[in-house]
């Protein structure tokens, strides 16, 4: 499965889209302006708020938290003590852990789980300035929540200034 994401998404305030790989609208980012953290809801085409993501007021390092139907999901922060600046992990309120690395400003990185490869974010398959692609490796994985890592990821990078 393959997602298309303009890089506007990151407009806080904003409201995009992300396509499949055929160009129908499978999911709404819906940036919330005029917020003490940084707030998105991802929304399926009918407007059901799917994905909450915001940002964690109070912590020692950035941190950004998924929510689904009003319950923690997931946690995003830049991985500790590692070698390469681009390197975040996600924790799953399960106990799993997602890795994600590469270089994230370019929109070059991949989830991984245990090894595994979960999907590959790239904007090499695209002519489209400014879009980039969340290819989902496997049938099982939630595309929902690896594109809200995504979206974490690149912002949390971007607010840091990473390159």
């Amino acid at each position: 499965m393959r997602f298309l994401v303009r890089d506007r998404i990151l407009g806080i305030g904003d409201d995009y889209w992300i396509e499949d790989d055929h160009g129908s609208k499978v999911f709404l980012v819906d940036g919330k302006a005029m917020r003490l953290r940084d707030t998105f809801e991802l929304k399926d085409t009918q407007g059901r708020v799917l994905i909450d993501i915001h940002q964690k007021m109070l912590a020692l390092r950035d941190t950004m938290v998924i929510e689904r139907d009003g319950q923690p999901l997931a946690r995003i922060r830049r991985k500790r003590l590692s070698l390469l600046r681009n390197h975040y992990r996600v924790s799953l309120v399960d106990g799993t852990e997602l890795d994600v690395s590469g270089k994230i400003l370019d929109r070059e990185f991949a989830v991984e789980y245990d090894g595994e490869l979960l999907a590959v974010i790239s904007r090499r398959w695209l002519s489209v300035r400014d879009t980039y692609g969340v290819d989902v490796v496997r049938d099982d994985a939630d595309p929902a929540l690896l594109i809200a890592v995504a979206v974490c990821v690149v912002h949390l990078a971007e607010k840091d200034g990473d390159d």
